[in-house]
Parts: C-alpha cells; sequence; structure tokens
C-alpha cells in the first residue's frame, strides 16, 4: 500500500472517530492497531483494560469494505457492545443462543444484503460448519478475536473452543486476522500467535500501567469492616467486591444490604436466571455493588466503576490485573483494594487440588508472585508494570499505599533484616520461609529440634513479633531481592544485595504489621475534577439514568462519566456547543443532545452561571488510560491560602479555578489537616442546621442530606461540614483510652 492511501485512509478512519464517538484523536497505540487492520496486516494487540481495544476493530470495520466478524466469548459482553454501537448509529448485531429462530433470520438477512458492518459470533457457533459457510459466501473484510488471552493454556482464562479458530487463516485465504487483549506476558503472546496462525503479524504492546487506580494493599483485619470503609468512601457509586469461592459472597452481599448499600450477590451455585437479573442489574445502574466470584466480570463493559475491592487474593498477578482494571475504564480516577490473609494461599491450594503437577507448579508460582505484590512495601503501579516486562522511570506513582505514605514502616529496618538474613545463613540457605519464620519466633516443633535449629544464635530472635510478622518480613525482603526463593521446595537463599545488607549496604523498607495510617486522597483524582460543577453532574447522571431505562440500555452507553463530567465544567448553551465536548458523535448529538442541553442552560440559568467555558480547547481525544498522573500543584498552592484562612472565592481569584474545583481543594485540606472547624468557610447557623440534619441521615450520604435540606444548602458547602465533622469523630475515637 502506498503512503499516499495509508494517509488517505487514516484519514479517513480519523474521520470517523470524530463523526461517530466524538473524538479528535487516536492514541499513539490505538493508531498503530488501526492501521494494521486497514492494511490487511494480521496482528496481535496488547492493551491494558480501560485502553480503548474495540475501537481498534471498530473503526476499521466502518472504513473498509464488508463486514468485520469479532469474536466474543461471553453473551454480555456482544449485547453491550452491539447495544453501544447502535446508539452511535453502527450497524452491528449479535447472533447467539439468547434469539429465536426469527432473531437469527433477520440478521442473517442483513448479512446478505450487506447492511452490517460488525457481527459479533462465539468461537462455538463460528466454528460451526455451517456457519463457515455462509459467512465464505458473504463479505467478510476481517476477523476481530477479542478477549484472545482464552487461547493460550500458558493464559489465566484458557477456553479450549478457542483453539479452533486456527482455521479462518485456511478457511479465508486473504482475510486478516486480528487479535487483542487486556493481558498477556510474552510466552502468552507467542502462543497467541502460534494458536491463530498469524502470517508475520504485528505486535503492539501497551503501557501497562494504569495511573488513573489507586491501588491499596491491606491486611486482613476484620474483612467486613474494611470493605465498608472503601464502600463509604464511594457512597452511590458503581463498584465491585471479589471474594475468593461461592461460600464467601453471600454474606458481605447481605451484610451490604443491610447497611442500606445496594448491593446484589453473583456466583457460579445461583440459577441462571438471577445471576443473570443481578448482572444486568449492575450494568443498569438499579444496583451499585456486585459481590462476586472472579466469575463475574469478563468482558463486562461497564466504564464507570469507580472501585473494585477484593476481599481475598486473586491467585495470579494477570488475574489481578483484569480484575482491578475493570475500574476506571473511562479513564476517571478509581480505587483498587486487596484484603489479603496468609489463609488465602491454603484456599487456592485447596481450589487447585486434582489438578496436574505441571499446573500446580506454576499456579504456585503465580500464588508466590501475587503473595509478593500484596505483602511488598514496593510501589503497587511499578511492581505490576515490571512483572509484564516493563520499565517503570517514576520515583513515585502518588496512586498507591506505599507512594502516598499510607503504610507504616519499623524504625529500623536494616537490623531487622540483619537478624532474618543472618537466620538464613545459619540454616545453610536449605531452608523456606516457614521454617526460618518458626526458627526465629522460637518454635518448639520437633523437626527444629531435630536439626539443633534452636541452637541456633538467631534462634527466637523475633520471638516477640509473632509469625505473621516475621513471614510477611521474609516476603517483603523476597520483594525487594534481598532473598530468593529457590529449587523445587523454594528454599530461601541470600542474593549478592543480601549479602551487602548483612555490611548495612542498602535500604530495605519493611512495614509494621497490623497499622495502618490515615487514608490519603490519591492525586488522581484532582484532574478528572478539575472545573467540575458537581450540583450540575449529579442532575446529568439522574438524566442519564432516566434515558438509559427508557431505552433499556446501560447508562453508560448513553454519555460516559468523562463525558459528563465535561459537559459539567463546559456548560455547553447550544447544540453546536454541546457537540464540541469529548464523547457526543453525530447520533448521540441528536439523540440526547436536546434534553441535555436544556437540562444545563436551566440549572446555570437558575443559580447564574456562566455557560460555554471554553468548550473547544479541551482536547477531545478518546478518555481512557491517561499517559501520566499529574500532580496537584493548584492544590498544593490553595492550602497555603487556606491556612491563611482565605475564602473559596478569593482562593479561585487567585488561582484562575472555578469555585468548584477550589472548594474540592479544600476539602482535601481539611481532610489532610484533619480541620475540625467549617466557620472560616460556612457560617455558624449553617452549619448548626447540616449537624441537625447529619445525624438524622443514617448513612451518610449528601444527596439525601441535600434533599432534606430543601436543596436550600449547596453540595460544596455539605462536604465541607461533613469534612469537620468526620475529623472531629475520628480524633475523638482516637483520643479513647483502649
Amino acid at each position: 500500500m502506498t503512503l499516499a492511501k495509508e494517509l488517505d485512509e487514516m484519514g479517513r478512519a480519523m474521520g470517523v472517530l470524530k463523526d461517530v464517538w466524538g473524538y479528535d484523536s487516536f492514541r499513539p497505540l490505538q493508531e498503530n492497531s488501526v492501521q494494521c487492520v486497514l492494511n490487511c496486516r494480521d496482528s496481535l494487540t496488547v492493551l491494558p483494560t480501560g485502553g480503548g481495544k474495540s475501537l481498534c476493530f471498530q473503526i476499521p470495520a466502518l472504513c473498509r469494505d464488508g463486514m468485520a466478524v469479532v469474536v466474543s466469548p461471553l453473551i454480555s459482553l456482544m449485547k453491550d457492545q452491539v447495544d453501544a454501537l447502535v446508539a452511535c448509529g453502527v450497524s452491528a448485531a449479535f447472533v447467539n443462543s439468547t434469539q429465536s429462530p426469527d432473531e437469527k433470520r433477520i440478521v442473517a438477512d442483513q448479512i446478505r444484503q450487506g447492511k452490517l458492518k460488525l457481527l459479533y459470533v462465539a468461537p462455538e457457533r463460528l466454528l460451526a460448519e455451517r456457519t463457515l459457510e455462509f459467512l465464505r459466501q458473504s463479505r467478510v473484510s476481517f476477523f476481530a478475536i477479542d478477549e484472545a488471552h482464552c487461547i493460550s493454556n500458558w493464559g489465566h482464562d484458557f477456553r479450549p473452543e478457542y483453539r479452533g479458530l486456527r482455521v479462518l487463516k485456511k478457511c479465508f485465504p486473504g482475510v486478516s486476522v486480528h487479535a487483542f487483549t487486556a493481558t498477556a506476558s510474552e510466552p502468552v503472546r507467542d502462543d497467541i500467535v502460534s494458536q491463530l496462525g498469524l502470517h508475520s503479524p504485528e505486535i503492539l504492546v501497551g503501557n501497562f500501567d494504569r495511573p488513573n487506580l489507586v491501588y491499596r494493599m491491606l491486611r486482613a483485619s476484620g474483612h467486613l469492616q474494611q470493605v465498608a470503609e472503601v464502600i463509604e468512601r464511594h457512597r452511590g457509586e458503581s463498584g465491585i467486591v471479589y471474594c475468593i469461592s461461592r461460600n464467601e459472597v453471600d454474606r458481605p452481599a447481605g451484610a451490604l444490604h443491610a447497611m442500606g448499600c445496594r448491593a446484589l450477590p453473583y456466583h457460579a451455585g445461583m440459577a441462571d436466571s438471577k445471576r443473570k437479573a443481578n448482572q444486568d442489574a449492575f450494568i443498569k445502574e438499579q444496583c451499585d455493588i456486585i459481590v462476586a466470584t472472579v466469575a463475574f466480570g469478563m468482558g463486562i463493559d461497564k466504564s464507570n466503576v469507580r472501585f473494585v475491592v477484593h476481599a481475598g487474593m486473586p491467585k495470579s498477578i494477570e488475574h489481578y490485573q483484569q480484575e482491578s482494571g475493570r475500574a476506571g475504564r473511562d479513564g476517571l480516577d478509581a480505587e483498587c483494594v486487596l484484603i489479603y490473609s496468609a489463609g488465602d494461599v491454603v484456599t487456592w491450594k485447596k481450589i487447585m487440588e486434582g489438578d496436574s503437577p505441571d499446573t500446580v507448579a506454576s499456579a504456585s508460582r503465580s500464588l508466590d508472585a501475587m503473595s509478593d505484590l500484596c505483602s511488598g512495601v514496593v510501589c503497587r503501579h511499578k511492581k505490576l508494570v515490571e512483572h509484564f516486562g516493563q520499565e517503570y522511570a517514576t520515583d513515585n506513582c502518588n496512586a498507591c499505599d506505599v507512594c502516598l505514605d499510607e503504610v507504616a514502616l519499623v524504625d529500623d529496618p536494616i537490623t531487622l533484616s540483619q537478624k532474618i538474613l543472618s537466620c538464613v545463613l545459619r540454616q545453610e540457605q536449605r531452608f523456606g520461609a516457614a521454617h526460618t519464620a518458626k526458627v526465629l519466633t522460637g518454635s518448639s516443633e520437633a523437626r527444629i529440634r531435630e536439626l539443633g535449629h534452636d541452637q541456633l544464635s538467631t534462634y527466637g530472635l523475633l520471638a516477640r513479633d509473632g509469625m505473621q510478622a516475621v513471614r510477611m518480613w521474609i516476603e517483603q525482603l523476597v520483594a525487594q531481592g534481598f532473598l530468593a526463593r529457590t529449587g523445587e521446595y523454594q528454599t530461601l537463599s541470600l542474593t549478592p544485595s543480601g549479602r551487602r545488607l548483612l555490611k548495612r549496604d542498602g535500604n530495605p523498607r519493611l512495614s509494621r504489621p497490623t497499622v495502618e495510617k490515615a487514608t490519603r486522597i490519591s492525586v488522581a483524582s484532582d484532574d478528572s475534577w478539575d472545573g467540575v460543577d458537581r450540583d450540575l453532574f449529579e442532575q446529568l447522571r439522574e438524566l442519564r439514568g432516566q434515558m438509559a431505562k427508557e431505552r433499556n440500555v446501560p447508562a453508560y452507553i448513553v454519555f460516559g462519566d468523562a463525558t459528563l463530567r465535561d459537559l459539567a465544567r463546559y456548560r455547553p448553551s447550544t447544540l453546536e456547543a454541546f457537540g464540541q465536548v469529548r464523547g457526543v458523535g453525530a447520533k448521540k448529538l441528536q439523540d440526547f443532545g436536546e434534553e441535555f442541553k436544556t437540562a444545563i442552560v436551566t440549572h446555570c440559568q437558575q443559580h447564574s452561571l456562566p455557560m460555554d467555558i471554553a468548550t473547544t480547547t479541551g482536547s477531545r481525544a478518546e478518555p481512557g488510560i491517561p499517559v501520566q498522573t499529574k500532580t496537584r500543584t493548584n492544590s498544593f498552592m490553595a492550602f497555603d491560602a487556606f491556612r491563611r484562612g482565605d475564602s473559596i472565592a478569593s482562593v479561585a481569584k487567585q488561582l484562575g479555578r472555578a469555585t468548584s474545583t477550589v472548594a474540592g481543594y479544600l476539602v482535601d485540606f481539611l481532610n489532610q489537616e484533619q480541620v475540625t472547624d467549617p466557620t472560616p468557610w460556612v457560617d455558624q447557623a449553617t452549619v448548626d442546621r447540616v449537624c441537625q440534619e447529619l445525624h438524622r441521615v443514617e448513612d451518610g450520604r449528601l444527596k439525601p442530606l441535600y434533599e432534606s435540606l430543601h436543596g436550600e444548602v449547596d453540595y460544596d458547602s455539605l462536604r465541607i461540614i461533613v469534612a469537620c465533622v468526620n475529623n472531629q469523630l475520628q480524633k475523638s475515637t482516637e483520643s479513647t483510652p483502649k
């Protein structure tokens, strides 16, 4: 293909991106992937969840003649993607077992008449001889294999039916095949290429980092309470709580429901109809929280999940990357909290009983890597990215518990490390972590006496600290490269850096057990709310829910949260200005523009707010994974002003920011400084009135509080007062004798 033709085709793709999806530019890897499809060159694209994989094949499907066939593993995913495409004005359909014969016949007629641009099918249906013969007579432009890691038995979700897709290259010579996945290590990528029989494919691997996600790893100390604390930070927002087994799902789901949360369970032990009903309720925002086993989520195309909690350790980093990656797919800030205990490893090993020895050995190595991530005190973003073979250059991600200084560290980690390393040496580097911890804590087990390890100088050195703490420190030394596990029995040995540490040459970081610092607000949340009128955002969110319900589609198909925030930030007053907001394509402008524009204009007139705030100056690149997390310079400048007692209006003028943005900075300041007196910013009468109502609203949500005050106190004032009240309660709790 000539350069001129390539440029022409990419120009056409850019036009489709803007007209249909409402974005002005691709992200770099998206553009490369789209180019491969347009050039009919086989390819494998690996983009993390939320990276925009779907557009990489949906846009070329509209640019090329014929119909693209998309292989999708789940019926729910097919329906969601087709609904989203139709909402954008794209001719797409699916064929699966949920349809009646008449519905399938209609789709077949559309294919014969050349009316469809995208057809979604499951691998089993596609590989049926009848389907293959039918498609041979149709004009197939290319095949897109979604969730392609399912092809590889080295992957984390192997599905044998995917293996048969190799026949596509034989049955459709000259038709390109393109594989897409969110999580694939190098061996998995090689296996995908081999199993599909791709011809000289372009392999594109995106950045595995998700800077908009805030990672927190917590040792279990009352799972339910820890889960509830996360949910309190996200009241009224969508979230997923993962449990290891179905037996662990129902109790937290019931408890959360009793707390007033809209929570539903999901696991394989439920009836199919009930499980599907609960999943649909979550997708359509009829419930906020799904408590589920890991069976829930693959292919769930819900962009506005604001938190994912693991109430137990996943069995591999690959699984954790995919499951946690279901948060923040819209590129906005989201929180991922993992609550783990030593018993989680035992639970997974019991589940694996009966597997082949090779499978068990591989799974055990994956468990060890996951355990190191949980117990480590290294930046979570760095650890995840490096696991997938990429470098992470930033010293501080500002978006994990380690970098936010939420992990309490021991005062003298070098001396503590020397004790542990010395014990490993005195055992001649022939024993594993469990045995070493027993020696250090002074265990009286017969085997330790038989080996004479009760006579070692390191025996009982850490008896006061306890087995759990010592095991944790050993894991942290392994994770930081001072110790290594080797051989079939995972014996401990010192690395070169470990030997240097014995001479006090090194900088280990060891955490204090069961001590957690106060949770801080991540820097990732600052820019996503910058300038957003939060009251207007909530109104637009309600309107979106109403329109989605009328059309029986998930709310994010109408508009994603990123688009709603931009609408509440720029406040367009005309359809022309409305159409300039990212995520507003021609079809959505036609279907939804008038009602949303009217709501915006009405709100602005009622509150005397300016409209059309530089709608054309912001980037309209597709939202998703940000390039990097930005620093909060303006927030820090605001803190100094608040310490002087400056008003919100004064600080907004100094910084050139919207008052709603500066009010957000103030809440950050109040939380960080643990301020308990809101009266420098809210008058005493209003504070007294809100405090009276606050006690009547049991779940503490702002919307019921706002309504109980008849809308006479704005949301910013409510947030300020609630922050100060919470700080007062926290100080009272800390000062209470235990």
